[in-house]
């Protein structure tokens, strides 16, 4: 018998460090060769580790949540061989200090509702029987931080011995619930941000480094809807037909726009100082998801028509939804989409999707009174946000950008027309 030690795997794309998103094993549990042992999340997708022996799980590197570097000790397991523990290698750093390992399981602790434990009492606690001219027992650091926050400790319910009033006391005191009127909620709740949400966190917080220069402009989009609503009627009945949103036509028009202007379909990699054009247009396609955003890859959107982009992105926005998307699916944008969809805004401002320079947001569409010339008339009415890397992109290449956008969308018969 002996120890055989498995450590995180380079799971490619120059990734350093990688979060152990769920443990699929815990110590004690006999697991056979290519089990999944954990779950850990990359920048985007969760992938699963699976065990190059059979064993027995001995401990467990960290808690579920933490970070380890590549090459770090993930997991122990007792194998039927001599194992390899000899031959292993110093352990890598983490990124984060070590959590206690799982060594074997433990006599749980008793559990301890929160809502319990943070319960305020139903009713108010009776006024303390304190004669006017009586000073109530309690510490002088206690009267200090009464005079502080400016409560009479004649008032305050005393819980130490013979009614002596404590520091907690104090601090949990509530003039309100004196006079009879509704009490004031002091509960603070600690969420710890891991997973997908953390990723999230470290991304914007790059964005947020990069100076951004973001254009909106307004869309006259009543000929793109009356054209969108038409299509799907004639697709009534035929289940192959999915429905066609406004994304597809937002999409054929994208591409149409980065053929004429290249380097807003690119990475910038400002630590070489490259910008990549890139020939293929992978557009992203900002999902929500109930773990958090997520940018699903319609990939070569330039070779696709316009109900094979609607399949695509109906069935990648699912995908995401569901938690089923491969890292595969969510890497390689090269530029961005994003639409709040029904909820909508008047305007977004969106932050870049790193590396790419250029993001595109569709905000609400609505009816509003349009002045033709002549009249006011009611037309449907949306803003385009777009986004841009102003360390590459200019100002007035963004705007004709921009301005490209809206006449293709103003104009849908030039979707088709210049394919």
């Amino acid at each position: 018998m002996g120890i055989h030690v498995i450590r995180v795997p380079d799971i490619g794309e120059g990734i350093a460090e990688t979060e152990i998103a769920e443990w699929l094993v815990a110590p004690g549990d006999l697991v056979a060769e290519d089990q999944p042992l954990a779950a850990v999340m990359t920048d985007k997708a969760t992938v699963e580790i699976p065990s190059p022996v059979a064993g027995r799980v001995v401990s467990l590197a960290v808690e579920a949540g933490a970070t380890l570097a590549v090459g770090a000790e993930l997991i122990r397991l007792e194998v039927a061989d001599e194992g390899n523990l000899g031959a292993q290698p110093e352990r890598a750093q983490s990124p984060e200090p070590p959590v206690a390992a799982h060594d074997a399981p433990a006599e749980p602790a008793a559990a301890v509702d929160p809502a319990v434990a943070s319960a305020k009492p139903p009713n108010p606690p009776a006024r303390p029987v304190v004669p006017p001219s009586a000073s109530p027992l309690a510490a002088p650091s206690v009267r200090a931080l009464a005079r502080e926050r400016g409560i009479d400790l004649r008032q305050v319910a005393g819980s130490g011995p013979e009614g002596r009033v404590l520091r907690d006391d104090v601090l949990g005191f509530d003039p309100f619930a004196l006079s009879g009127g509704p009490r004031r909620d002091t509960r603070v709740e600690e969420v710890k941000v891991t997973g997908l949400r953390r990723r999230i966190s470290q991304r914007m917080d790059e964005a947020t480094r990069v100076p951004h220069i973001t254009i909106i402009e307004e869309v006259d989009a009543t000929e793109l809807e009356t054209l969108r609503q038409r299509l799907n009627a004639r697709a009534t009945g035929k289940a192959e037909e999915v429905k066609l949103t406004l994304l597809p036509f937002v999409t054929k028009a994208l591409v149409l726009a980065v053929t004429d202007q290249p380097a807003m379909n690119a990475h910038h990699d400002a630590a070489a100082g490259i910008l990549r054009k890139f020939g293929g247009v992978h557009v992203g396609i900002a999902a929500q998801t109930p773990g958090g955003l997520v940018v699903p890859v319609l990939r070569h959107a330039e070779a696709r028509g316009l109900r094979d982009t609607a399949r695509e992105i109906a069935r990648l926005a699912e995908a995401a939804r569901d938690g089923r998307a491969t890292r595969e699916e969510l890497t390689g944008s090269t530029i961005t989409v994003t639409s709040l969809g029904a909820l909508g805004a008047l305007a977004t401002t969106p932050i870049l999707n790193l590396p790419e320079v250029a993001i595109i947001g569709i905000n609400r569409m609505a009816m509003r009174p349009y002045w033709s010339g002549t009249a006011f008339v009611p037309r449907r009415m949306m803003n385009i946000s777009c986004s841009f890397d102003h360390r590459v992109i200019d100002g007035w290449d963004a705007a004709v950008f921009v301005q490209r956008l809206k006449e293709l969308l103003e104009l849908p018969s030039l979707l088709f027309a210049e394919v």
